[in-house]
């Protein structure tokens, strides 16, 4: 975590739950509510000024669809630039897509359409293999 700046132990805990699960996404009341679990219960308003701060700074990824935001810890070794992303709108599973098929889509677009997707943000929402045979 930075040193340059205030740190609250409020601000500790919402870092280090991101940062001890960077392969999941949260949005605002996911955090609130883990935390308030723990026995450390931490205001929405608190969560949501931090989440911005730390969005600005590049430490967290905001995502957004339909429902609301959910943000995700950067990890140094998952560049998010070069893939588009998975989310099942059933149980917020969240997948890296990093396959070749869907570099040539985002060729298609730029060379078609004149439109340049932006790999970092692009969420395609749908369900998972797992909830589509619990609900199939």
């Amino acid at each position: 975590m930075r040193t340059d700046t205030y740190n609250t132990r409020q601000k500790q805990l919402i870092y280090e739950l991101l940062k001890n699960n960077s392969e999941a996404q949260f949005t605002c009341e996911d955090i609130s509510d883990l935390l308030k679990k723990e026995g450390t219960p931490v205001g929405k308003t608190t969560v949501y000024r931090y989440l911005d701060k730390l969005c600005a700074d590049g430490t967290v990824r905001k995502f957004s669809d339909t429902k609301s935001a959910t943000f995700q810890f950067v990890n140094a070794d998952l560049r998010c630039d070069d893939h588009m992303h998975l989310k099942c709108t059933s149980c917020g599973k969240f997948i890296h897509l990093g396959c070749e098929f869907m570099n040539s889509v985002g060729k298609h677009i730029m060379e078609h359409h004149s439109f340049t997707i932006d790999n970092s943000k692009t969420v395609i929402l749908g369900v998972c293999e797992k909830c589509s045979s619990e609900n199939g």
